[in-house]
């Protein structure tokens, strides 16, 4: 079974190197599905593999200029404060509660479709947005936006560790829709640290995080990551999205059904 995780950690590094999207609509349901580890556990350890991986990248996004520190503080203002509620709210009921974990495994499902839902339209999102200039955000009601986005994904990020990757990134496309590609990217990893932080300490603290599976998982990932991030130019990227949504829409359905 050890292997098993490494070479599944592996698995999804490969594919988010190659997609660049989140590993927390990968690894929770792989978890959850394939492994049967209780959904609550599942999320807290993805939501502690994330906050390790995503520093990494985030120090890589520094070095290069292509973190927004201004919306990455307006999107903690909103997701940190969620994040806290929701795990104040899973200690309340039992995160590891059978009937709770019930409530996570359709979470997970429900983010996991908006994550499909990001892959599929974000080009097309991104274009009309472009192309309607004066529908654009400004000044104050641009700020507001962006706490209440960092609000709805701190509860989503909390409750299923999905949502920091793709969600967050279509998000930033609407509302910045000036930022280029890497900025975009830059600012997603670096607002989803301090965010998959606070959520795996309150995971922690609830007593859902399997500290060996972690490390099983990283021992994976972080060569699989390497290596789809090299392969990604020679694969056609289209194709890749067009299977990963495909594979998550199915994973959401089992998930639910």
């Amino acid at each position: 079974m050890t292997i098993t995780y490494v070479l599944s950690g592996f698995a999804v590094g490969l594919l988010v190197g190659l997609t660049g999207v989140g590993g927390g609509s990968l690894m929770t349901p792989l978890l959850t599905l394939i492994f049967g580890i209780n959904p609550a556990v599942a999320v807290g350890t993805d939501l502690a593999f994330a906050s390790i991986t995503k520093t990494a990248g985030t120090f890589a996004h520094r070095f290069r200029n292509t973190v927004h520190w201004d919306i990455v503080k307006l999107l903690c203002f909103g997701a940190l404060p969620a994040a806290l509620l929701a795990t104040l709210a899973l200690s309340y009921f039992g995160a590891l509660d059978k009937h709770i974990g019930q409530v996570i495994r359709y979470s997970i499902a429900f983010s996991v479709i908006l994550t499909v839902v990001a892959i599929i339209f974000r080009g097309r999102m991104q274009a009309w947005i472009s192309a309607h200039p004066e529908r654009q955000l400004q000044g104050r009601n641009l700020a507001i936006a962006t706490i209440s986005c960092g609000a709805v994904l701190g509860t989503l990020v909390t409750i299923s560790s999905i949502g920091a990757g793709a969600i967050g990134a279509t998000l930033l496309v609407l509302l910045y829709p000036r930022l280029s590609p890497a900025e975009i990217a830059g600012t997603d990893i670096a607002y989803a640290v301090p965010l998959t932080a606070l959520a795996a300490l309150g995971h922690w603290w609830l007593g859902s995080i399997n500290w060996e599976l972690l490390a099983m998982l990283l021992l994976g990932s972080v060569p699989g990551i390497t290596i789809g991030s090299l392969a990604a130019r020679s694969v056609p990227e289209k194709f890749l999205r067009g299977l990963l949504a495909a594979t998550l829409t199915a994973v959401a359905a089992k998930l639910v059904f």
